[in-house]
């Protein structure tokens, strides 16, 4: 396995990325959609998540393909991201038809950043229009760190920020993964190694390797303030996938996040994995290659987290250092 071109998750072909921000809330949005509807799946481990249209993902429901998947910060304001990009979609013609009416699938999950030192004293709910400029602003090519959905996002001690990652396997299938990483716990030890450093390719996150100086009889380290986290993705494929393969995709992914968050899955984070598959390439083997499809995915979702963190930016206001500002001179 090696990183695709881009090294980001619209190296499945017939993907973009859009990501929209507002530096005055720190915050923003972030879109994934695709040139055609794709199967979704979903999977959540954290203890406090916020989700829409997360229940018609289940493989037993009546839709089984989606036209977006979005991601983005403002608790359960960010919701609201969805209703701009399903208006957005609405309008370009696309969406689940019931006799003459299209309804756009969007579903979408938050994540919390209400206290990053931003101004949040906001007249109207300001997602809906972030979620619509996310839209418009899809690509292929996009900025990861303090971008979209981890505009405002943050670690236990670090800035958090927006990741991405893609590998292609020995088969030929692509996967990748997009990530807003805010979690309750901590990506780096204490001397600025990444957890997920066993999984790098190419220096892609500093070539620092692995964690030193870490007693693991230590208790990890947490934000002061847990009620303020929630790292959420996506993993996506060009595989042919049912929706129950998709979300076992999903499953596996979190896998990722393990080994990428210390600790990870936490009560007071609401960890959620979106899974997306275009069908663009049939499998050979379906058994052999799902299984990994989700190494993989789980792969890239570690290395995706690393990433958001080693590129997220300095901005006035903020409450934590990033990782360059307090590693990256070493």
């Amino acid at each position: 396995m090696r990183p695709g071109a881009r090294n980001l998750i619209t190296d499945v072909a017939g993907l973009r990325v859009g990501n929209a921000s507002d530096a005055t809330i720190k915050t923003g949005s972030t879109v994934l959609v695709g040139d055609t509807p794709f199967v979704a799946g979903v999977h959540v481990m954290g203890g406090a998540p916020g989700t829409r249209e997360t229940d018609l993902l289940a493989p037993d429901k009546t839709v089984q393909e989606v036209d977006a998947l979005v991601l983005s910060g403002g608790s359960a304001f960010g919701l609201d991201a969805a209703s701009g990009v399903a208006d957005a979609l609405r309008t370009a013609g696309r969406g689940f038809f019931v006799g003459p009416v299209n309804v756009p699938i969007v579903p979408g999950a938050i994540l919390f950043d209400l206290i990053n030192g931003g101004d949040k004293d906001w007249g109207e709910n300001p997602y809906k229009a972030l979620g619509r400029a996310a839209y418009e602003a899809a690509r292929e090519d996009f900025s990861l760190g303090s971008e979209g959905a981890g505009t405002g996002a943050l670690t236990a001690d670090l800035k958090g920020g927006l990741g991405s990652a893609s590998l292609v396997l020995d088969n030929g299938v692509t996967v990748g993964a997009l990530v807003a990483a805010n979690p309750v716990g901590g990506v780096v030890g204490p001397q600025g190694q990444f957890w997920a450093s066993p999984w790098e390719f190419d220096g892609e996150f500093g070539a620092r390797g692995p964690v030193t100086g870490f007693d693991p009889g230590e208790t990890p380290v947490t934000k002061l303030t847990p009620r303020t986290a929630t790292t959420i993705a996506i993993v996506a494929t060009d595989a042919a996938l049912t929706q129950a393969q998709a979300t076992r995709m999903a499953t596996a992914a979190h896998d990722g996040m393990a080994r990428a968050i210390h600790p990870s899955h936490t009560p007071h984070d609401g960890d959620l994995v979106f899974a997306a598959a275009t069908g663009a390439r049939a499998l050979a083997s379906p058994d052999i290659d799902l299984m990994h499809i989700g190494h993989a995915a789980a792969t890239c979702l570690a290395r995706a987290i690393a990433r958001a963190v080693y590129t997220a930016s300095a901005q006035p206001g903020d409450v934590m250092p990033t990782w360059a500002a307090r590693f990256g001179g070493d």
